[in-house]
């Protein structure tokens, strides 16, 4: 295995800066619709992850890619890829 087919793996997700408070980590949002398998209603779900943003260059509001990366705290285990779009 090369290195370029193990990064591949890596799982990458898309949502929305909630909170940059914190020094070089940023909160980011994931919303989903499901289906509910009972009463067949839609149910909008989010998570939470904290993503390493060594630039502290994103702001809430910015819609960003992360990456799955190696645990670099307790709770950090995501990293921002790039800035899809930034907030109006």
């Amino acid at each position: 295995m090369t290195d370029a087919t193990i990064r591949s793996n890596r799982k990458a997700r898309e949502g929305l800066v909630v909170s940059n408070k914190m020094n070089k980590t940023v909160i980011v949002a994931l919303v989903e619709r499901v289906r509910h398998p009972k009463y067949d209603k839609f149910v909008i779900r989010t998570k939470k992850f904290y993503a390493h943003d060594e630039a502290n260059d994103a702001k809430v509001g910015d819609k960003v890619r992360i990456v799955e990366t190696r645990p670099m705290s307790k709770t950090k285990r995501w990293r921002v890829v790039e800035i899809l779009e930034r907030a109006k």
